[in-house]
């Protein structure tokens, strides 16, 4: 049952990330249907014309790894595992999250502790690094620009 609703979470927010692409083309084409064409410039053919998603590989990762626990707004809460423990999942909205420097979260998912898993031997440092960036600009407001600890890849 639980899986059943991890995949119906996953599917719903896949097809909202399709309606949301789909209507913003239907936007742009509308937009464009009485103008005048423009004329190419050697600049504007060498530049992508479609915005790219910056966290899109930290959002696909949270999805993957990280929704079941942490829920699909960051909130976290209680959890029961299939073996029936509780534990009490942290927000990642508020609370040590916030005060967490890059570096801390990213031992934090590759070493796990505290009824969370390791994610070492599944999750690179890249999608590490993507997962951040993706939990500052969508649950803390936070630029996903490298902040104060951008070096997150942890020394061997």
């Amino acid at each position: 049952m639980r899986i059943f609703k991890l995949l119906l979470i996953i599917a719903a927010l896949t097809l909202f990330a399709l309606a949301c692409n789909n209507a913003a083309t239907n936007t742009n084409q509308t937009a464009n249907v009485n103008t005048r064409p423009a004329v190419p410039t050697p600049a504007a053919d060498s530049t992508p014309s479609a915005p790219t998603d910056e966290v899109a590989i930290g959002r696909a990762t949270y999805a993957q790894f990280c929704i079941r626990c942490h829920k699909p707004d960051g909130t976290g809460g209680l959890f029961e595992e299939e073996n029936g423990k509780k534990l009490k999942v942290p927000s990642l909205r508020e609370g040590h999250a916030l005060k967490h420097t890059d570096k801390e979260l990213s031992n934090q998912i590759i070493k796990g502790g505290e009824g969370m898993p390791a994610f070492k031997g599944r999750l690179d440092q890249p999608k590490i690094d993507e997962l951040i960036r993706f939990i500052h600009k969508e649950f803390q407001g936070q630029s996903t620009s490298p902040n104060n600890n951008a070096n997150t890849t942890p020394a061997h």
